[in-house]
């Protein structure tokens, strides 16, 4: 047991995390600014944005931790901030695509089984896999714990769900997700998908789950700069022109304005304004406008002050 404790690292105090990072060839201006940066966001967090400064990114196994020439404790500050302000935004967009497919997908299936106001409950329906894990994973003690759904089960007895305009209202994204991908009637499948301006099912399966893992993402406060979706991104109307696209973080957010664009024209040129306005503020940081190009995907003209996001017009692929 001695020689485990003896293995893990130790934690350091906030001078001694100045003094390391001092030594790893890292400039860092004022220490008392410094300071209190670190005891705010931490030094563990920050670390995940003083990663791309270092010369073996972004290779994690043969990590080094020694800083490339010149690079500098308040760009990496700023590039944290980068990420706060990114995560703000696109969490406000993707509500929208989020509100929108919720919606669409209780709608459409409430109009073909109005025979059945609990038809995401339906074998004729739905999978049985989604049924049989339904009442562990949504309709849960915590589920029955929300004011609505106890609401109405202290009105309506007998009922063993509510029907599908309340219970999909309150399900998550991931939640309702799923309850699409169980969908067995193709048609409603793609009839959903069409709203969103997507002619094919597996497209719009993977634009969907790409959303919600985005979504879930910026909720946590996990890192964006350089996300990667867990699954490449399928060649569809989102209109991704590079290779790298498919998997980058600009790849992703053109699949966002895609969908977005028709939730609300206005809505997707809001964001797209948004957007340009936060790179515009973080490319005065040359080594932050570098990492973003590299990691994000970002296209160099893209930085150009005055200029609205390249490529997207408002007018869209079919």
């Amino acid at each position: 047991m001695n020689y485990i404790y003896r293995m893990i690292k130790r934690a350091l105090s906030i001078d001694d995390q100045l003094e390391l990072m001092k030594r790893r060839g890292l400039v860092i201006g004022d220490d008392n600014i410094a300071k209190d940066v670190l005891s705010v966001i931490g030094y563990y967090r920050l670390g995940f944005y003083l990663f791309p400064f270092e010369k073996s990114y972004p290779d994690l196994n043969r990590r080094t931790h020694v800083y490339k020439p010149g690079s500098n404790f308040i760009e990496a500050v700023k590039l944290y901030y980068f990420d706060l302000e990114l995560r703000t935004m696109l969490l406000k967009y993707i509500s929208s695509v989020e509100v929108y497919f919720r919606a669409v997908l209780t709608y459409e299936g409430s109009m073909m089984y109005r025979f059945d106001p609990v038809w995401f409950v339906n074998p004729l329906c739905v999978t049985k896999g989604f049924i049989s894990d339904f009442d562990r994973i949504v309709y849960n003690g915590a589920f029955r714990k929300n004011p609505t759904i106890k609401r109405h089960h202290k009105k309506y007895k007998h009922d063993v769900y509510a029907p599908a305009w309340k219970t999909i209202e309150l399900m998550t994204l991931g939640g309702n997700v799923i309850l699409y991908n169980s969908l067995l009637d193709m048609s409603l499948k793609q009839k959903i998908a069409e709203k969103f301006g997507v002619r094919y099912i597996e497209i719009f399966e993977n634009y969907i789950e790409l959303v919600r893992i985005l979504r879930n993402t910026c909720a946590h406060g996990s890192v964006l700069f350089d996300f990667k979706p867990f699954k490449r991104i399928k060649k569809g109307p989102a209109g991704l022109d590079n290779p790298s696209e498919y998997m980058n973080l600009y790849g992703c957010i053109k699949v966002v304005r895609y969908l977005l664009f028709h939730v609300s024209e206005v809505r997707d040129y809001e964001m797209a304004v948004e957007l340009q306005s936060i790179l515009d503020k973080y490319n005065t940081y040359p080594q932050i406008a570098d990492i973003l190009r590299r990691c994000s995907g970002f296209p160099a003209d893209i930085f150009k002050e005055g200029r609205r996001v390249s490529g997207w017009s408002g007018k869209r692929k079919t």
